[in-house]
């Protein structure tokens, strides 16, 4: 298999708040790309970065040397990768999917590539859209080695070698990224618990958080992302529907392989309560709102 160079000729099928950055990278790393979005408004951001646009995920894929998906989640991409768009890749073509895939869907995909050729590497992201514009990614890698040696040159022109972290076979990065979600959730959610009692208890949230946050109960929400919330911002940026099949999957993984889930449990259930609460709006944080809610407190300083 040879290394995919620069220039190649990639298809990009998914230029949202995380494929529009990325757009962008591969674009200015040299590689010429070829987009497609179910929603046409897109077109312009993706023209201005410098890439051209298709009219289908089929038409961008007709010759490439690269598929990369960026799309919202398991549904999406079934729907965007019929048979079709994979046929229409050059000879040795791979395809790079970094969507938060679920697992039992991106074998079926998986599938319906190796049928054309089509060599497959999972690479879901962890970041935000500003990671994503500076180069500052995670990328949780399932796949054969040979695979992503191959890749990385690609990878490479949108985040560091060091952030690229090679988790095992196929399905195993699409479950760490699941993994990454479930423990951030449930952080938020504990955490969010002990600060509505430790305010109930007389505890000045500052001094709470600032104490939490060099104790052995410190972690990255408490030190990073507590200040949002206590600014009355729940992290509008990803659906709370999304986060609830995002757990529903991760979930169902515990039971299929027969490992504890009570915890995981809990926060599927919170998340649940939370979506039929507010509905598929966006916050990432909403979770806590609906605690808050039940407490009748905000968590405000």
């Amino acid at each position: 298999m040879a290394v995919i160079s620069v220039p190649s000729r990639v298809a990009l099928v998914g230029v949202g708040r995380m494929g529009t950055p990325l757009c962008g990278r591969l674009v200015s790393a040299g590689h010429t790309v070829t987009a497609f979005d179910v929603r046409p408004d897109r077109e312009e951001p993706v023209r201005s970065s410098g890439a051209d646009w298709a009219p289908s995920a089929a038409t961008a894929a007709a010759g490439a040397d690269v598929l990369v998906t960026v799309v919202p989640g398991p549904g999406e991409a079934e729907a965007a990768l019929p048979d079709a768009v994979f046929s229409a890749l050059a000879p040795g073509a791979v395809w790079i999917d970094m969507t938060s895939n679920a697992p039992a869907v991106a074998a079926v995909l998986r599938a319906r590539a190796a049928a054309h050729g089509v060599d497959v590497l999972e690479a879901p992201l962890g970041g935000s859209p500003d990671d994503a514009e500076h180069g500052r990614l995670r990328l949780f890698v399932g796949g054969s080695p040979d695979v992503l040696d191959r890749c990385r040159p690609l990878l490479e022109a949108v985040t560091t070698s060091d952030r690229i972290s090679h988790m095992g076979g196929p399905g195993t990065g699409y479950t760490t990224k699941l993994l990454i979600n479930l423990l951030w959730f449930g952080q938020a959610a504990a955490t969010a618990e002990a600060l509505l009692l430790g305010r109930r208890a007389g505890i000045d949230l500052t001094v709470l958080r600032d104490t939490l946050a060099g104790s052995a109960a410190g972690s990255d929400f408490i030190r990073r992302d507590l200040s949002a919330l206590f600014a009355g911002d729940y992290l509008p940026s990803y659906g709370l529907d999304r986060i609830h099949d995002q757990l529903e999957v991760i979930t169902g993984e515990a039971r299929d392989l027969g490992t504890p889930h009570e915890l995981a449990d809990t926060v599927l259930h919170l998340h649940r309560r939370a979506l039929e609460r507010f509905g598929p709006v966006n916050g990432e944080l909403l979770a806590v709102a609906l605690l808050e809610e039940i407490a009748g407190t905000l968590l405000r300083p």
